[in-house]
């Protein structure tokens, strides 16, 4: 069992910035994919940005530009970098970490209100 734990969410004002970081209890080299997922009232879940164990990372076209996906396997944790923020990237995000439909966790999500 992995426990994926968001953090660094919060209220920022239009044009602002946020980190959000996302530690796992276990090693997140041993997942393929790992990605930030966001739900805003009302909405489907969405991906946000996807990284692989290839290297490559993937954005969602509504963050292009914006948001930056890093790693850093020493301290088993991602990081969303978000700048420019609008209050539409208002949402609860969400970490994920995917191996196999066997081994695919997810945390329990930090919300993010972005004011105008």
């Amino acid at each position: 069992q992995v426990q994926l734990v968001e953090s660094g969410g919060g209220l920022v004002q239009a044009g602002g910035s946020l980190r959000l970081s996302c530690a796992a209890s276990g090693s997140i080299v041993r997942f393929n994919v790992m990605g930030w997922y966001r739900q805003a009232p009302g909405k489907e879940r969405e991906l946000v940005a996807e990284l692989t164990s290839a290297g490559s990372i993937n954005y969602a076209d509504s963050v292009k530009g914006r948001f930056i996906f890093s790693r850093d396997n020493a301290k088993n944790t991602v990081y969303l970098q978000m700048n420019s923020l609008k209050p539409e990237d208002t949402a609860v995000y969400y970490c994920r970490g995917y191996r196999t439909i066997f081994y695919d966790y997810w945390g329990q999500g930090t919300q993010v209100t972005v004011s105008s």
